[in-house]
């Protein structure tokens, strides 16, 4: 299909309406055997309508909520407001005597019109709005239509009866319900650039219309947990919902990963035990081993650690049973186990005054070891981060069938699944075969200024100029790269994040220094240790830096 062209929205007034066209075609073209009857039918009858009755809709669509005073919606390049949904109320696409709840009439009232509808109801002129409707809610809580609850207002309210069918049509196209059509917008004023990848056939997230079903119960399950619906309840309603789809089940599993922390939360043993039981989402069995310690099932508990020991499905979970095994084998009687006394790592204790107190410590000590021979640069996982996505970038973004779904993603779909690796096993060996023969430092440099600025899941654009790309290339031996880059493959999820705050270059001696800066009462989180550890074991400079106050406030 041919690529969707954008339009800058100070040329074209029609722009948002030309999107959402390209977006119908997409989907027919793309999606044609997963598109209901229904839907079928809107985008026929939509073609049909007149400009700019299409305009109006495509606004209302773009616009938060579903309820519009037509006074409201006055745009320059559609013109009548009435002449132009008279088709859309023809189609039932919009209605105009929706029953409105008091909460819904507020949202469309000014605070004055308010005070007008109810007039001596209100008891406290001066109270905000959200005041006035929790005063009201009980005397007013019949939903009635907008003419009925506002008699004397010189206007009337449009309401979109086709949002649900639309936000089916936005699922469709960009395989979640997070992205909104804001997202044309930023990519037509090019605040947004994202990399244009082929898309085979096989390149589609929700594959049947039972995919798209199975993500919108999803979604609702999501809602209801959110809202605060009784745990056990929607626990049963995800359980029930089974899925063909990979993607899709990896969303179910992360959903009941979330419950299950929610009732680790709540203390709520029981109800965790018997969702991580069942829950095969990364984590879930070091939460298991956790939760059964906290109801004193230490026999139950070592049995799966040590089951967990024999295969650690990551090295978070291998660091976490270093700790819990020693634990539960002194809690079952068992003999004392020496700890593995941790590698050395280079401490570096500083004194600091606190010039400025909206400075986080980081800033501080950059500024204190900055030096023009010996450039600090606060980094965090920006750099290392950012290299291996440069240097992969033909892997990252190959079109692999599941990995993209439509033209405005940061990065593949599939990235942190588990075989997201292996399925690009022998691109990223292409790309890291680079760093063995010194063809890296022109692929990075060549990358850098061709893709600058599109969005990647690696590259961190607001963290890595020109200057520190260069610096990085003369101070970091290839083959350090070559080990964090296969570090990150075994686990990106974890291996990420956690990386040393600031990195000082001495460009002279071609060499270079990480560190990792913890301010007063701050200690190491885990995956810092992890990348602490994995530095020293290869001879990597890095340090840990403890600041202390010489003024504390």
């Amino acid at each position: 299909m041919a690529p969707f062209v954008t339009v800058n929205p100070l040329e074209d007034p029609f722009y948002y309406l030309n999107n959402f066209q390209q977006v119908l075609a997409w989907l027919e073209q793309r999606y044609s055997d997963v598109l209901s009857a229904r839907e079928h039918a809107f985008i026929a009858d939509f073609r049909s309508l007149p400009r700019a009755s299409q305009a109006l809709l495509v606004r209302m669509v773009m616009r938060r909520g579903v309820h519009f005073r037509q006074g409201k919606l006055a745009y320059g390049e559609i013109g009548s407001t009435g002449d132009a949904v008279a088709p859309l109320l023809a189609l039932g696409w919009v209605a105009t005597h929706a029953p409105l709840s008091l909460a819904e009439l507020f949202e469309v009232l000014l605070k004055p019109e308010i005070a007008q509808v109810f007039g001596a109801a209100i008891e406290q002129p001066k109270a905000k709005k959200g005041d006035w409707l929790a005063s009201l809610s009980e005397r007013f809580a019949e939903p009635r239509a907008f003419e009925q609850w506002c008699p004397t207002l010189d206007d009337r309210l449009l309401s979109l009866t086709v949002m649900e069918l639309c936000d089916r049509l936005r699922l469709m196209f960009f395989g979640n319900l997070y992205q909104d059509w804001s997202e044309f917008v930023l990519a037509d004023l090019g605040i947004f650039t994202y990399e244009k990848v082929a898309f085979c056939a096989e390149s589609r997230g929700l594959r049947s219309r039972d995919d798209v079903e199975a993500f919108l119960y999803l979604h609702a399950c999501q809602q209801r947990f959110e809202a605060g619906e009784a745990v056990a309840q929607v626990v049963q309603q995800v359980q029930a919902l089974s899925s063909e789809n990979p993607w899709l089940e990896r969303r179910r599993s992360k959903l009941l990963f979330q419950i299950g922390q929610h009732c680790e939360r709540l203390a709520d043993w029981p109800a965790a035990l018997g969702i991580y039981r069942l829950c095969a989402y990364p984590g879930a069995r070091s939460r298991l081993i956790r939760v059964l310690e906290r109801c004193g099932e230490y026999p139950l508990a070592l049995e799966l650690a040590l089951h967990a020991e024999q295969q650690p499905e990551s090295a978070a979970e291998q660091q976490q049973l270093l700790r819990v095994l020693p634990r539960l084998r002194r809690k079952l009687g068992g003999p004392a186990t020496p700890r593995l006394k941790a590698r050395e790592v280079e401490r570096l204790d500083l004194e600091l005054s606190r010039v400025d107190p909206a400075l986080s410590v980081e800033f501080c000590v950059q500024a204190h070891l900055d030096d023009p021979a010996a450039p600090v640069h606060y980094v965090e996982n920006g750099l290392i981060n950012s290299l291996f996505g440069l240097l992969c970038w033909p892997a990252i973004f190959a079109p692999l069938p599941g990995a993209f779904f439509h033209p405005f993603q940061r990065g593949p779909a599939d990235l942190l699944s588990e075989d997201f690796h292996a399925r690009r096993a022998e691109l990223f060996q292409a790309c890291l075969t680079e760093l063995d023969d010194g063809r890296y430092l022109d692929t990075l440099r060549q990358r850098f200024a061709d893709k600058y600025a599109v969005q990647s899941p690696f590259v961190f654009w607001e963290v890595l100029s020109e200057e520190l790309l260069e610096q990085a290339l003369a101070c970091l031996p290839a083959a350090h790269l070559k080990l964090w880059f296969n570090r990150l493959l075994l686990d990106i999820k974890a291996n990420r994040a956690g990386m040393p705050d600031l990195i000082q270059f001495w460009p002279q001696q071609q060499t270079y220094r990480m560190i990792e800066v913890k301010g007063p009462g701050d200690r190491l989180q885990d995956n810092q240790v992890r990348w602490l550890e994995f530095c020293r074991e290869h001879q990597m400079p890095v340090a840990v830096c403890y600041v202390q106050w010489a003024d504390p406030a």
